[in-house]
């Protein structure tokens, strides 16, 4: 048993999580109701990661102000750029690929029981709301923006403390990191019950009618995964950005794919960014934050099915209010993460842009439902990996610029 846990452990993580994923789909295909109960791995393995990730976030953000020394550069105002760059163009891409191949959808109900929010005002409201929220509130539900403000101000308060306090907080942070590491081990285990849950749950027949819909959705953010972020990460690091590009999807897009949280998959990102040796001071900050504004995934799927219910009632749309529409589901997606529902509750936001009433808008989002397997996965997937890719591409610029040679085949 030893000599095989030790063969086991020399695997590497992703070959691993590959071996549970291949066990998972076995087992859901060929004997679906012996393997239900092991479901309850994957309940398991996201309910610690999401219960672990507040912790650390509020302790590396904590840790690395009141450890910061005045003048030492961060890439915070490079990596913001990207993500708004990067959900704005996802946005478009959305739109553009929306009026190449329009798609009319068979509007259906199942949405009649959630709020959407009335307007632009009141998701960034929610949002600056989430800010100032009580911090024991805040980690309690899992808040990075307000867990983010309160980490940020207690660093500043502990930058003029003892050396001492500071040494007892990084140790914390370290400690809540090595309880991050044993966590993600249980990753193949995890996966393996996350995709017998996928495919044991009822309802995967019905996607077949919206094949079309989901075509142009998951083709948008495959594409913009794979060809608008390494065209962003090439401008910058002026390498081939496919090797760092394959290396955020494997290790964390696969998990983020079947946790379909992109809280969860915190612990995931920051581990990433360990590895490929980025700075700490930044990805403890970026990391939690692009879980939060960095949304391609939820910019292409608010702007296609906004999009599809147009192309349904037959609204012709010029081409400023298709450029306002991927300006708007770019906002709206950086607020998604503070509206309950996420991505999917601001779509009749959008359609109001066309003067769609509410009544047909919340009849799309009950077509978001029911495609939901797929899109938060793929949509998760997309924005998961893309934090740590930002991250480490204004890392590597930095280190560029500084005369430091920075290879992105050998890092990846």
């Amino acid at each position: 048993m030893k000599n095989l846990l030790k063969k086991w452990n020399q695997i590497s993580l992703v070959k691993q999580i590959s071996i549970g994923l291949l066990i998972g789909i076995i087992l859901a295909v060929t004997i679906p109701e012996v393997a239900k109960p092991v479901v309850i791995l994957g309940s398991l393995f996201v309910g610690a990661l999401k219960a672990i990730a507040p912790v650390l976030v509020l302790f590396l953000v904590m840790s690395a102000i009141a450890q910061h020394k005045s003048g030492q550069q961060t890439n915070m105002k490079s990596i913001i750029s990207l993500y708004l760059l990067g959900t704005f163009l996802a946005g478009l891409i959305a739109v553009i690929v929306s009026f190449i191949f329009p798609v009319s959808i068979t509007l259906t109900k199942g949405a009649e029981d959630v709020t959407a929010p009335g307007g632009v005002v009141e998701v960034l409201k929610t949002l600056l709301l989430n800010v100032v929220d009580n911090p024991v509130n805040a980690i309690a539900n899992a808040n990075y923006i307000g867990i983010l403000a309160w980490a940020i101000v207690l660093g500043l308060a502990l930058k003029s403390a003892p050396e001492s306090t500071k040494t007892l907080i990084t140790n914390f942070s370290d400690a809540v990191s090595k309880m991050v590491t044993w966590v993600i081990k249980l990753a193949p285990l995890g996966i393996m019950g996350l995709v017998i849950d996928s495919i044991t749950t009822n309802g995967l027949e019905s996607l077949l009618s919206y094949g079309k819909l989901l075509v142009v959705l998951i083709g948008c953010m495959l594409f913009v995964a794979f060809v608008v972020n390494p065209l962003i990460v090439f401008v910058n690091v002026r390498q081939n950005p496919y090797p760092l590009v394959f290396k955020c999807v494997k290790e964390s897009g696969i998990t983020a794919f079947f946790t379909r949280s992109s809280a969860a998959n915190i612990p995931v990102n920051m581990k990433l960014c360990e590895k490929l040796d980025l700075d700490k001071d930044t990805y403890s900050v970026s990391i939690p934050l692009g879980a939060t504004v960095n949304m391609a995934g939820a910019a292409v799927t608010i702007s296609v099915l906004t999009l599809a219910a147009v192309h349904t009632l037959g609204i012709q749309v010029d081409i400023p209010t298709a450029i306002i529409l991927s300006v708007l589901s770019a906002v709206c997606a950086c607020g998604a993460s503070g509206v309950a529902g996420g991505s999917l509750l601001l779509i009749p936001l959008a359609c109001s842009l066309f003067g769609i009433p509410n009544e047909i808008a919340m009849q799309v989002v009950g077509v978001g439902f029911v495609i939901g397997v797929l899109q938060d996965s793929f949509e998760t997937a997309l924005n998961s990996s893309t934090d740590v890719l930002f991250t480490a591409t204004a890392d590597y610029k930095k280190k560029i610029k500084e005369g430091k040679k920075v290879d992105i085949k050998k890092v990846a």
